[in-house]
């Protein structure tokens, strides 16, 4: 994994991003729709397979917390998305804390993440952790140099602390391109419907590009230890690095392959006498389509 995980952002730009491409032809249309429903087909079968991850997680009492960290417009919320929506959400549930309240930053720093830990059976997927600290925090001035300093010598003992409770703990940074990030900007700038997605936070990392690459290699260096190592998914191609990112999250998690039950649905009672109030006397939405 050494010199794939080690690698800063700073120097992504080199990678061939999904927005090469030469002029297209009848032939690379007909190619590219066949990739992509190869993709839709590869996606479906993985979601399959995360399903009976999910059941041999419940049945055995595994405790696993997935961490997703990146660049902004990285794509970490697709794959969250593409992870969770055959799920049961009792049992798969997805962390994304806002800013923490005057009460919470007095509190212990990992406190409240603390308190959104799994229990037996249960998954946990935590879109931006504790590494906020040595990210944005780090990067903007919300905290002081002492509790970065103390945050990078406690985080890797805090991991070591869970995975000695028995929880697995993975964590995943996803890789984006200068040009890349560049071109999801732009693309919720001219849509209405993803405008919100761009805070002034957002905007403000855009423009302190280098201080986050050097915060991220600094947070690699004290915290991709051996009990938890850092995965970086290139997600220049958003498609392939969340089916890339679901296969390697189903290797990593032990499960096996549950029986399936047989379901025979039970015959519905009798009437017995019922009957159905008027149409009349409810309300009903308008059918405006």
């Amino acid at each position: 994994m050494g010199q794939a995980v080690h690698m800063s952002d700073a120097t992504s730009t080199e990678r061939p991003t999904d927005t090469d491409h030469q002029p297209d032809t009848a032939e690379s249309k007909a190619a590219k729709k066949a990739e992509k429903k190869a993709r839709k087909k590869e996606l479906a079968r993985l979601q399959g397979e995360l399903v009976k991850l999910q059941e041999s997680v419940r049945t055995s009492g595994h405790k696993v917390v997935v961490i997703f960290e990146g660049r902004d417009a990285a794509g970490k919320g697709g794959v969250i998305k593409r992870i969770t929506e055959t799920l049961n959400p009792r049992f798969a549930r997805v962390v994304a804390l806002g800013t923490p309240t005057e009460r919470e930053r007095s509190q212990w720093y990992f406190q409240r993440y603390v308190d959104h830990l799994p229990a037996a059976g249960e998954m946990v997927l935590f879109d931006r952790s504790w590494y906020n600290r040595a990210g944005v925090e780090r990067v903007m001035g919300f905290c002081t140099d002492e509790e970065y300093t103390e945050f990078m010598r406690s985080c890797p003992e805090f991991e070591r602390m869970l995975i000695r409770s028995d929880i697995l703990l993975i964590k995943y940074w996803f890789s984006v391109s200068d040009e890349e990030q560049e071109r999801r900007f732009q693309a919720r700038i001219a849509n209405p419907t993803k405008r919100w997605k761009l805070s002034p936070m957002d905007l403000e990392s855009r423009a302190r590009w280098v201080d986050y690459s050097r915060a991220k290699d600094e947070m690699f260096r004290h915290t991709d230890i051996k009990q938890a190592p850092w995965w970086v998914v290139d997600a220049d191609d958003k498609a392939r690095a969340r089916l890339n990112c679901i296969h390697h999250l189903l290797s990593m998690v032990p499960y096996e392959e549950p029986e399936t039950p047989e379901i025979e649905l039970p015959q519905r009672q009798d009437d017995q006498g019922y009957v159905r109030p008027p149409v009349d006397e409810q309300t009903f939405v308008p059918e405006v389509y």
